[in-house]
């Protein structure tokens, strides 16, 4: 690059500056010294470096960039404006209702594939993007731009050991060292040399850098994807860099400037800034966008009314179905993949198939990524283990991200493995994410056709499914619309209706059996979609008894079924008992667990018996 083109990259980073300052004086709020360290960095990126079409950012081989340091978003909203993707005077809406240009990115935003700004994700989610790519045969990059204050997240590192396991020299990691946190100052400072060993010991090639001086980084830059590992930049950068009262200086983190601070900004850097317009940026390569076009349908099942089966066992069946259907799905575990039956994925597939090892942030995330990229991703492991990665699945749901999550081993019902490896608090928690969509199967049949709905339909997904082997008691020809409900069980004359999934639907069916032998029917429905719920079905069947329903479920009482079932009923004068695990849990055999924590078939009799009498 020759010097003229220097000065104007470095024009160009001041008039970066200037849009992040005015942008967040005129919303009165954001980072605008968190935007001035990473400056210089954007932009040799994105108008020295990277190849991308700037009319189109969801270009299939356009270099990626995510901004992991979420809370410089404006700075980022700069370098796309400056781009030529949309008016520069858009920049002054900044956190404005009416805006899209909210206080850290999001995909509303053509160019956000995922939302940041929860510190530490932004890796992971850079792996998954450096996968897909790989898988696909596409040659672009993925550039993630950390803060030095994330690097203290543990997701950032079990990013960096994925990543240099994989050999990802698609993946660039660029840490901007600037030194100051929010409250203050970073626990290294600008000891770059520990940042260096950090990503070294995970296999990354590393290098040191100006974060000022854009030959320097234009210089590193160009050494990506020399040799087989992902590379780390280390920019030692300073905070307000560039206005010479807010540089190096402690307290302004978070913090505007008022107008009369930002004029004097703006003079100081107004007479270098030069705008981008004209700039020549490398477009992406002609390589054909991958295949990722989904079956019209998926090849039929074929399972035999009363078959024993794990619905975990179904889920491996139907994720190698449906995989060999559709070559966009991919599949990734958290080394369970022996008790999650993904197995049977990775055997045909391995190609398709990402071991995240024991690291559920980074197995959320890195799905996450292949999300962004087209693929269909199914991401398992124990249910009690996603509450570990619950920021991540939490932000999938603000990103409306493609994301297939499947867990196992629910419940008491597991047995004698003990409380810490039971999942009873999973559909609380994904029942409270934005745009979830929540399933609990009972048997083969219906595991299989969740699937297959999983895959067919864009948006996140929880299935969980269970240890214990339980009978088909569906035809390979049901159906299992989103928001539905099955009834079961139904008689004229029926006095309380009983609702369950998974393992207690089978405990609610051996109890209208109990119970009609005492001339007591009841009508029970199979609750396979928890979010949304099957309402229309459920309160039909409450409406013919006495509007009296019980729940059973083995889950904690708390934001489970039972709150679901009361949540959307008790308003219509429906009465809903909950019969739930009340209490920690201990080891066991399954059935004396089921019993112990009144969730069986005996304590249902119990319970509508009771109601019948009253």
């Amino acid at each position: 690059m020759i010097e003229t083109d220097i000065e104007l990259l470095k024009g160009i980073a001041n008039k970066l500056r200037i849009h992040s300052i005015n942008a967040t004086t005129a919303a009165g709020s954001g980072h605008p010294t968190s935007c001035c360290s990473m400056a210089d960095l954007m932009a040799a990126l994105f108008f020295g470096h990277m190849r991308y079409d700037a009319k189109n950012p969801k270009h299939h081989n356009n270099d990626r960039f995510i901004l992991s340091k979420g809370h410089a978003a404006p700075i980022l909203y700069a370098a796309w404006a400056e781009a030529g993707f949309f008016p520069t005077e858009e920049l002054l809406k900044l956190r404005q209702i009416d805006s899209d240009l909210e206080g850290h990115p999001t995909p509303r935003l053509a160019f956000a594939d995922v939302a940041t700004g929860s510190l530490g994700q932004g890796l992971g989610v850079g792996v998954g993007v450096a996968l897909a790519a790989r898988l696909d045969k596409l040659d672009y990059n993925t550039y993630v731009l950390l803060g030095d204050g994330e690097i203290a997240e543990g997701a950032v590192w079990e990013a960096a050991s994925l990543a240099g396991i994989q050999r990802l020299n698609n993946l660039v990691a660029i840490v901007d060292m600037n030194r100051l946190g929010q409250s203050q100052a970073t626990a290294f400072g600008h000891d770059a040399d520990l940042y260096r060993e950090r990503f070294e010991s995970f296999g990354w090639r590393v290098e040191d850098v100006d974060g000022h001086d854009i030959e320097e980084i234009l210089e590193v830059l160009g050494g990506v994807g020399l040799n087989q590992q992902p590379l780390a930049i280390i920019a030692k950068t300073y905070k307000g860099a560039g206005v010479s009262f807010l540089q190096d200086k402690d307290g302004w983190h978070g913090k505007t400037l008022n107008a009369e601070e930002a004029a004097k900004a703006v003079a100081e850097l107004q007479p270098s800034s030069k705008s981008a317009a004209g700039v020549a940026i490398p477009a992406p390569s002609a390589l054909p966008a991958p295949n990722n076009a989904a079956p019209a349908s998926y090849p039929g099942i074929n399972y035999n009314m009363g078959d024993l089966i794990a619905t975990r066992e179904a889920y491996g069946a139907a994720l190698l179905r449906i995989g060999e259907a559709n070559r966009a799905v991919v599949a990734m575990d958290g080394d369970t993949k022996n008790s999650t039956y993904s197995e049977r994925f990775f055997k045909k597939f391995p190609e398709r198939f990402t071991e995240c090892f024991i690291a559920e942030q980074n197995l959320v995330a890195v799905a996450i990524g292949f999300g962004t990229r087209g693929k269909v991703p199914f991401a398992s492991t124990f249910a009690t283990f996603f509450t570990r990665a619950f920021d991540q699945i939490r932000v999938a749901g603000i990103s409306s991200a493609n994301l297939k999550l499947v867990g196992s081993h629910v419940g008491v019902s597991i047995g004698e493995d003990g409380p810490s490896q039971m999942a009873l608090e999973d559909l609380a928690m994904m029942r409270a994410v934005s745009g979830s969509v929540v399933f609990y199967p009972s048997d083969a049949v219906s595991t299989e056709k969740l699937l297959e709905t999983m895959a067919q339909t864009r948006g996140l997904f929880f299935m969980r499914t269970s240890r214990p082997k339980t009978p088909v008691i569906y035809s390979n020809e049901d159906k299992f619309p989103i928001g539905g409900a099955k009834i079961v069980r139904q008689n004229d004359g029926d006095k309380v209706t009983v609702v369950g999934a998974g393992v207690t639907l089978h405990e609610a069916i051996k109890a209208a059996d109990l119970l009609a032998q005492e001339g007591i029917g009841i009508t029970v429905v199979d609750a396979y979609c928890i979010k949304p719920l099957g309402k229309a079905a459920i309160k039909a069947a409450a409406a013919r008894t006495n509007n009296i329903v019980v729940t059973v479920e083995d889950h904690y009482a708390e934001g489970g079924l039972g709150d679901a079932v009361a949540g959307e009923l008790s308003c219509d004068g429906v009465k809903v008992h909950k019969l739930a695990v009340r209490e920690l849990p201990r080891s066991g055999k399954a059935e004396e667990l089921l019993a112990k924590f009144g969730i069986d078939a005996a304590e249902i009799v119990k319970k509508v018996k009771a109601l019948v009498a009253a």
